[in-house]
């Protein structure tokens, strides 16, 4: 019996996608709830799983743009895939019968896109990874500290040297084609610029507090959440303070009103090798430092692996963009529509300052809020960041909420 793979729904708004990636080849044997093919659409890429176990047949390419419902595939129940003989064999040799793939399959390891891919251009046999993700999930870091270690142990065979392949002299360009996910990032980053009057305020901030305090609790928090303490819960928290006290900058603009939001969904930008996504934690201000670094892990990691949702990228009215991950020490953030404002935190660096007429050596990191000047005004946005910096500067404040 054939069952029919189709194209998901992944949103009310989306009506067709990209079939990026098979992971599975035609013919091959396949698990029920086995991801066989990444479905990439202009909000997000979402692994496809087989509906039953059996051989897979193959009807639409990778590449092809393919619509909502329509079928790419099938599955052939209870068949078993079987090497095709040899027309002629050399008489000296014996043919062996092909083994019917039965269920070894079952024990193929589980790999995130991005570790297949990885594994697949080193050409590293994932049955020798050792996954260290999610219920032994092989991730990329994974696949990155084989290919390391492979390497170390090559250097060391002088007796037979790899030559690595160049490429040809008049290979100076390399064309890739876009994917939908990036068309879709430059399209609102575009509309953004040109829809939006734009501005951005900076501030400083002494970050001694907060790490003081992380030094002191971290282990006793990781121990009774499960979960590190971060900055970024800090910074929700601080926001959302903020936030209630402007709630200008948690609106946006519906043609000719303003729409007041009386939640705060925090959006916190997360980089991938498809670009950049701005998942939204829910209801953020009803949340405690657990559930925000919970909430924020789990998103990430479903950001990471391509299993992120549609409904996770929508309803934000506020975001978060930490370019200090990377070592940046000072942007201009824009804005993530229809929302009204965007903070940009930076790297953590140690510098003179004036406290008490006294010059000390603080950590400090520079603050970027960039927001929409239609709705916020001037005095607005430099107030909210001041919030802001007095909540991270003084944690207890974010513990009272005062």
């Amino acid at each position: 019996m054939a069952v029919d793979i189709k194209v998901p729904s992944v949103g009310e708004a989306i009506t067709e996608g990209v079939i990026s990636k098979w992971f599975k080849a035609d013919g091959a044997a396949v698990r029920a709830n086995e991801p066989v093919y990444e479905l990439e659409t202009d909000k997000a890429t979402t692994e496809v799983v087989a509906p039953a176990a059996g051989v897979l047949s193959i009807t639409a390419k990778e590449g092809q743009k393919v619509a909502v419902g329509s079928v790419v595939g099938r599955i052939e129940e209870g068949a078993v895939p079987v090497a095709k003989p040899k027309e002629t064999a050399p008489p000296a040799a014996v043919v062996k019968p092909a083994p019917a793939i039965k269920a070894v399959a079952a024990a193929e390891p589980l790999l995130s896109p991005s570790a297949r891919q990885m594994a697949a251009d080193a050409g590293v046999d994932a049955g020798k990874l050792t996954g260290t993700g999610r219920d032994g999930r092989i991730i990329k870091e994974d696949v990155q500290a084989f290919v390391s270690q492979r390497g170390e142990k090559s250097a060391s065979r002088s007796e037979s040297p790899t030559i690595e392949p160049k490429p040809a002299a008049n290979d100076r360009e390399t064309r890739q084609r876009m994917t939908t996910l990036r068309q879709r990032i430059g399209e609102r980053l575009l509309a953004a610029q040109q829809n939006a009057a734009i501005l951005t305020t900076f501030n400083e901030v002494d970050m001694s507090a907060i790490m003081a305090l992380r030094a002191k609790y971290k282990e006793a928090f990781q121990k009774k959440h499960g979960v590190g303490l971060g900055f970024m819960s800090f910074f929700v928290k601080a926001c959302v303070e903020a936030l209630r006290a402007y709630p200008a900058v948690n609106a946006r603009i519906d043609g000719a009103d303003i729409v007041y939001h009386n939640y705060h969904n925090i959006g916190v930008a997360v980089s991938t090798e498809k670009g950049l996504m701005v998942p939204a934690l829910r209801d953020a201000g009803r949340l405690n430092f657990a559930e925000i670094e919970k909430g924020i892990a789990e998103l990430a990691v479903k950001a990471r692996d391509g299993k992120i949702s549609v409904a996770d990228l929508q309803g934000g009215t506020f975001t978060i963009t930490n370019g200090g991950v990377f070592g940046s020490l000072l942007s201009t953030p824009i804005l993530n529509p229809p929302q009204s404002g965007i903070l940009g935190m930076h790297t953590i660096q140690k510098r003179p300052v004036a406290v008490d007429d006294q010059v000390v050596i603080r950590p400090m990191m520079y603050l970027a809020f960039s927001y929409d000047h239609r709705l916020i005004d001037g005095r607005e946005a430099v107030s909210f960041l001041v919030r802001v910096k007095e909540c991270v500067e003084n944690p207890e404040r974010l513990m009272l909420e005062v």
